[in-house]
């Protein structure tokens, strides 16, 4: 049992370890769905959903494994749990908003083989949280990947108005921002000590 306050818990996961900007997980949504802010926004409350889901359930399945003598099915159990999940998602958004569920497009099938979610259960697991701490680290993490969306959404919208060099333009600004990004949430490591 770890032994870590949820508020530490909580800033740790959505600043000073930043499963996007830190930990480099979840890139591929974070750099297909940052083109506009409405659909970062939304992907973000997707995505963050999913965790609260996934660490609740992984908890959950933690415990009946170890119960069971069967830890070693961790793994395949966590990728059953945020597939079905993310399956439950995809009905939701494409029952509850037919706009959103086309703007979001090829990403929202994608949150089932995003790594933030599945490195999301193997984090809690490995530091040995508690269920009210898995929920906040899902909750801190999930906030953390939608501010990095949001953010980066926000600066490639202000880009478009820019005036970029050619060469720069496209694939090439987004990653130098995403750099540039990581490096500026590498300020809040100080916040994660003692």
């Amino acid at each position: 049992m770890n032994d870590a306050s949820l508020w530490s818990v909580f800033i740790n996961a959505s600043l000073v370890n930043n499963f996007v900007l830190a930990y480099f997980l979840g890139i591929c949504p974070f750099l297909g769905v940052s083109g506009k802010l409405a659909t970062a926004t939304r992907m973000g409350a997707a995505v963050t959903f999913v965790m609260l889901v996934a660490a609740g359930s992984a908890y959950a399945v933690n415990l009946l494994l170890e119960w069971a003598g069967v830890p070693y099915l961790r793994l395949i159990c966590y990728i059953v749990i945020i597939a079905s999940t993310v399956q439950f998602v995809e009905m939701l958004v494409k029952k509850l908003s037919r706009a959103l569920f086309r703007a979001l497009g090829i990403f929202l099938p994608l949150i089932t083989t995003n790594c933030a979610i599945l490195g999301l259960a193997l984090f809690q697991t490995n530091r040995e949280y508690d269920l009210a701490q898995s929920l906040v680290f899902a909750l801190g993490a999930g906030a953390g990947f939608t501010l990095a969306l949001v953010l980066m959404a926000g600066i490639r919208e202000k880009l478009e108005l820019a005036s970029v060099p050619d060469v720069a333009r496209g694939a090439a600004i987004t990653l130098m921002v995403a750099g540039i990004l990581s490096l500026s949430f590498m300020g809040f490591a100080g916040l994660g000590a003692g």
